[in-house]
């Protein structure tokens, strides 16, 4: 008899009937699968193919680092160091890793000479890396190293240092904090410089640290040593001489360049502003600039002695040709362009000697558009020199079939035309190497590269020297460039700046030249912007700069004098006349 409260499952309907005989068997054959297929994977990874788990445990161990390569040092032509590596270190941090107390961020915050507050916001970051600081010193790397605080590591870098500081500034550029090269030469053969990383393995803990140095993967290759063409005793002469005349002349700016007439290597480049690439903080962009080859300016009277050339050269005059420049003006179409005072006739040479306007454009008129778009062409204007130097420019020359007569006229006396500094000074090389125009480097050369093209022929190049040299006479417009026991020759320029498209009372003065005139070695070009002294003529602000400047480099440079050692012959008043287009054009 059954019992109260007593349950009985004889009559539950589900566990009456039974489980099928296959099931279990299915289920034991799929375990027994999976336990197969678990061994053999296992049994697989770990004695044929071990690779993937070996990669796995190196990957929470292992590191492969990069070993940097020291960039190539830059110097000048004469083995000088103008450029070079020094090695830094950089402070960084694990955050997760790094536990400092107060005291600790304190002491090292000190020594990065860094705000308390901006230490402890760079720890709290997320992440597993954070820069605190770049490019310290040895000594102050080791003072933090000592200090063994949880976390903060170091590596080593490479720091650009210029000993020459703001003399070579636009010449040599600088690098960026990773060391390599933002402008200038630093920049231009980044390629040859930089050299190519290397790598290795190493065995890091879980703080960072490296505990075991496993292999070399492939060693680094420095960079190569870059040498200039430049000369460091001429550069600090010319940058010597430049600033003392924005100084005394309180101008805005300026720029001077030394060619070596027989290899076309650029002896000296020199910008004023300048600054010190070592501390480049608080620069403007007028600073970082390299005006010899970034900024175009009209050259005014400078271009004078290339029509004289081309009239030469074509027969249509000689030297000794009178051409009338009365009344002291030339009406072309509705403009008119005059002569500060009139002159009467000159001969060919005197209208260089004196820089006439009305001269010149009397000349200039022989020739077809074509005929003088072709030279200015050939002599480099128009188009970048392809020094390879970062921001190069090639001036304004516009095509030929857009010339107006007016236009034309102008452009005769370096109006209507731009040009860059170092544009002027190769051009000039015409007149110093017998008509021949030399490609230009910035590196030392052992040998006169290729590629020079004659513009001019032997005769008219050697009779514009007698000409250009008249100018610095005195009773040419630069007696001031004049050099004691040495014939020097040039032309000047007094330029109206256009701003805006229209002429201002801003005036940009410059003097082109080489010497010694028996057999040319330098040429030299100076260029001063907006002189507010009260002079502005190119043969009373420029000219005096080219004297002293070709004077030291000649000296430099061993070049015998040509000349006796004769008191100089400066003619009285301002020595010059100036040139500017007037007339409403």
């Amino acid at each position: 008899m059954k019992k109260p409260g007593a349950v009985t499952f004889n009559h539950n309907p589900l566990l009456a009937k039974g489980l099928p005989v296959s099931r279990p068997r299915l289920v034991l054959i799929g375990l027994l699968l999976g336990s197969i297929t678990l061994v053999a994977r296992a049994a697989y990874l770990q004695g044929f193919n071990n690779d993937f788990l070996k990669a796995k445990g190196e990957s929470r161990y292992a590191r492969v680092i990069e070993i940097p390569a020291t960039r190539g040092r830059i110097t000048d032509r004469n083995g000088d160091i103008m450029a070079v590596s020094t090695p830094v270190s950089s402070i960084w941090a694990i955050p997760p890793d790094a536990k400092l107390t107060p005291s600790d961020t304190r002491q090292l915050a000190g020594l990065l000479e860094m705000e308390v507050e901006d230490v402890s916001r760079r720890l709290a970051t997320q992440g597993d890396f954070v820069y605190l600081k770049r490019q310290l010193s040895p000594d102050i790397a080791r003072r933090i190293a000592e200090l063994k605080l949880p976390g903060i590591h170091q590596q080593r870098e490479y720091r650009r240092y210029y000993p020459s500081g703001e003399v070579m500034a636009h010449v040599l550029g600088f690098t960026g904090i990773d060391d390599k090269g933002q402008e200038g030469v630093e920049l231009a053969f980044e390629g040859d410089l930089a050299g190519q990383p290397g790598s290795r393995r190493v065995i890091r803990d879980r703080r960072g640290q490296i505990v075991e140095d496993v292999e070399s993967i492939r060693g680094p290759r420095d960079g190569q040593d870059v040498a200039l063409a430049i000369d460091v005793k001429l550069q600090y002469l010319a940058h010597t001489a430049l600033q003392q005349a924005i100084e005394t002349h309180k101008a805005k700016a300026g720029a001077i360049v030394v060619l070596d007439v027989r290899s076309g290597e650029v002896l000296a480049l020199v910008n004023a502003p300048t600054f010190n690439p070592n501390n480049r903080a608080n620069l403007s962009g007028a600073q970082l600039r390299n005006r010899v080859l970034t900024d175009i300016y009209e050259p005014g009277s400078t271009m004078k002695p290339f029509i004289a050339a081309l009239a030469l050269e074509r027969g249509f005059v000689k030297a000794e040709t009178v051409i009338n420049t009365d009344p002291g003006r030339i009406t072309i179409g509705r403009a008119t362009i005059s002569d500060v005072k009139r002159h009467g006739p000159l001969t060919v040479a005197q209208v260089i000697q004196k820089s006439s306007n009305v001269g010149t454009v009397r000349m200039a008129q022989h020739f077809a558009p074509d005929e003088m778009w072709r030279m200015f062409d050939s002599l480099g204007f128009g188009s970048p020199l392809g020094l390879g130097f970062p921001g190069e420019v090639g001036g304004r020359l516009r095509a030929a079939k857009t010339w107006k007569p007016i236009e034309q006229a102008t452009m005769s006396f370096g109006h209507g035309i731009s040009a860059t500094l170092m544009q002027m000074a190769h051009a000039y090389l015409v007149f110093a190497r017998d008509g021949e125009l030399l490609p230009l480097t910035l590196t030392r050369v052992s040998e006169t590269p290729t590629g020079a093209k004659q513009v001019f022929s032997v005769a008219t190049a050697r009779k514009m020297r007698e000409i250009l040299e008249l100018a610095t006479g005195p009773g040419g417009t630069a007696p001031k460039a004049q050099v004691p026991g040495y014939r020097v020759a040039g032309k000047t320029g007094t330029a109206h700046k256009l701003e805006g498209g229209r002429y201002t009372n801003k005036y940009i003065s410059s003097f082109v030249g080489f010497a010694p005139v028996s057999d040319p070695r330098i040429v030299v070009a100076v260029m001063i912007d907006e002189p507010t002294a009260g002079k502005h003529y190119g043969g009373t602000v420029a000219a005096p700069v080219f004297s002293r400047v070709t004077e030291g480099a000649l000296r430099a440079l061993g070049v015998a004098p040509d000349a006796p050692l004769v008191p100089l012959q400066v003619a009285g008043g301002n020595g010059e006349k100036r040139e500017t287009p007037r007339g409403n054009m």
